[in-house]
Formats: C-alpha cells, sequence, structure tokens
C-alpha cells in the first residue's frame, strides 16, 4: 500500500505515479498493429490513444462502435498521423467474437500485440446470450475465444516479421476476492448462489489463470509469443457504472489509493511495448512492476482445469449455433 501512496518506483523503474505516456517513451511502435478490446473508453482509450501516439497501428474492438468512432476522433484532433481502426465486438457473444475475428483475419493485417482489455464490474446477475453468468462470459469466456481465434494469425506474424508478439490480459487485484476454491465450474450459472462482488473476483481470477496457462502452452510450442496479467489500479471510469455510489464513497475514504486514467493504462501499456519484458511472459504486473498474485492464480491445475472447461463452453454454444 505504501507504494500506491508514495507512488515509490520500484525495479522498472516505473511506479505508481507512471503514466502510460512515460512508461512509453522513446518506443517506436510503428512496425507494430495492435488489437485493444474495450478501446472506447477509460483505460481502453488511453492504451489506444497512447499506442498510437507510439505510431502503432491501432484497432479498438468495442461493442459500442458509436462511442468507438468518437474515440477515434478524439485520437486524430490530438495526432493527425494517428493510424486508429473500428471494428464491433460483443465480448459476452460468441457468436460476436467469431464474427469479429472473421472481419479482422480478412483484412489481412498483421497482429503483433492483443491487449485484453474490456470488462464489466459487479453487474445484477443475468446470463449472456449464450447462457453463460454474464461477468464470466465478458471478462473471461470472450476473451479465452478470442485469443484462441487470433493466435494463429499472432504466430504467423511473430515468424514472418521477426518481431516477439505479446497478450496482455487485464486482470486485478479483486482476484484475491473470489468464491472458495477459485472457479466455481458446477454451478457458475447459479443465481441462488451469485455475488456480484465474487463473480467478478472469479473472472478477474480466470483473466490470471487464462494468461498463466496460454503462457504455458506457447513455451512448449516454441511460440516468439509472450503472454501477461496485469492489475490497472484503482480507477473510476464507466467500468464501476453498476456501483458508481458506493464506489465515489469508498473513495472519499481511500482517495490515495487511487489512479487518474494515464496512470491506469500505464501498467498496460509497459507490459504491451516495453523492450525490458523481452521474453518475460506468465507473469503479473501492478504498477509497471511484476509482483506474485494469489496462490489460486499461481496454481497450475486449476489453470488446466479453466482451461478445459473454458473449451468445453465454447463447444457447447457452437453446438447449439449449428
Amino acid at each position: 500500500m505504501l507504494r500506491v501512496i508514495t507512488g515509490i518506483r520500484g525495479a522498472s523503474g516505473f511506479g505508481s505515479a507512471s503514466t502510460a505516456e512515460e512508461v512509453t517513451q522513446g518506443i517506436d511502435a510503428s512496425a507494430l498493429t495492435v488489437i485493444v478490446t474495450g478501446g472506447a473508453s477509460g483505460i481502453g482509450l488511453e492504451t489506444a490513444r497512447v499506442l498510437a501516439l507510439r505510431k502503432a497501428h491501432v484497432i479498438i474492438a468495442a461493442r459500442n462502435t458509436e462511442a468507438a468512432n468518437e474515440a477515434k476522433q478524439r485520437i486524430l484532433n490530438e495526432n493527425r498521423a494517428a493510424r486508429v481502426d473500428i471494428l464491433k465486438l460483443d465480448l459476452s457473444s460468441l457468436k460476436s467474437v467469431k464474427a469479429f475475428a472473421d472481419t479482422f483475419l480478412a483484412l489481412n493485417l498483421p497482429l503483433n500485440i492483443l491487449i485484453n482489455n474490456a470488462g464489466i464490474m459487479f453487474c445484477p446477475f443475468q446470463l449472456s446470450e449464450d447462457g453463460i453468468e454474464m461477468q464470466f462470459a465478458t471478462n473471461h469466456l470472450g476473451h479465452f475465444y478470442l485469443t484462441n481465434l487470433l493466435l494463429d494469425k499472432m504466430k504467423e506474424t511473430a515468424r514472418t516479421a521477426g518481431i516477439e508478439g505479446r497478450i496482455v490480459n487485464l486482470s486485478s487485484v479483486a482476484h484475491l476476492v473470489c468464491p472458495y476454491g477459485g472457479i466455481q465450474f458446477h454451478n457458475i450459472n447459479d443465481k441462488n448462489s451469485y455475488q456480484d462482488k465474487l463473480a467478478y473476483g472469479q473472472s478477474k481470477l480466470a483473466n490470471l489463470l487464462h494468461a498463466n496457462e496460454l503462457s504455458r502452452h506457447l513455451k512448449e510450442e516454441g511460440a516468439n509469443i509472450t503472454v501477461n496479467s496485469v492489475h490497472p489500479g484503482l480507477i473510476m471510469t464507466n467500468l464501476m457504472r453498476h456501483s458508481a455510489f458506493l464506489m465515489r464513497i469508498l473513495r472519499v475514504f481511500t482517495c490515495f489509493l487511487w489512479k487518474n486514467v494515464p496512470q491506469g493504462a500505464a501498467t498496460t501499456c509497459y507490459v504491451a511495448l516495453h523492450p525490458s519484458l523481452k521474453g518475460v511472459s506468465g507473469k503479473y504486473f501492478d504498477d509497471c512492476n511484476e509482483y506474485k498474485p494469489s496462490k489460486l492464480a499461481r496454481d497450475e491445475v486449476l489453470a488446466r482445469d479453466l482451461w478445459d472447461f473454458s473449451n468445453n463452453l465454447v463447444t457447447a454454444s457452437q453446438k447449439i449455433d449449428k
């Protein structure tokens, strides 16, 4: 907590007060194509803006394309040379995820970096169109499926370009607050036992486990792609719309722990672009420094079980669609 309050810099040279622009200063990303999910607002928009500032070609993947186009215009107003495109993506719908991937792949663009940023938080119980609890569906399963669909393109890009690919999952310190055992495989959709805070923590734990297991797979293959997770920090954004009143009260008493949006996007941008992280994979970052996540997040058996469970959910949904 002291490092957050004081902004003390860690081994990376950066800390909680560092901004996305600061941690990417001097980096030329002109050879890179990046997808940012949820890049229409909040830290996703700041991430897209800074990556475009560093000359990357940025694809903003967003459910609300009107908001995404407004975000694109904001970026262009500041940086006329920015390369930003918009594609529609609703992560709560596996059909939408597949449509997004098909559309992107049809563009025949390279893909160097995938930032799984989008998410929802503390929402009332509801099921996605695929019959999955909404926070788990949006925060984890949609990104799990999206990553799988784009992985061959990332491998091909890394091979042909000779540039390391990077996947960044936005997790959260909230992964510490999850159901007993971590993931409720047998009652993931149980309305009676649903608690919005625990469900959010479960989805953020899933982001970490997904990154760790994917990292293991890619290392075994010898693929030139790293996968890491980040905690962006406490930031008041649209993500908190289901608990805005509670969060405002909490912020009054914990104001010294909160970040602004440029600070909130710093760790994502650091892990996505910084050359010091070449070859670093399967790690968890907070305030632009590596930290050890919870014991559950480091449970390799749980990670494998989640991998199989997620694949089964996707397969079951595809059978229903047919």
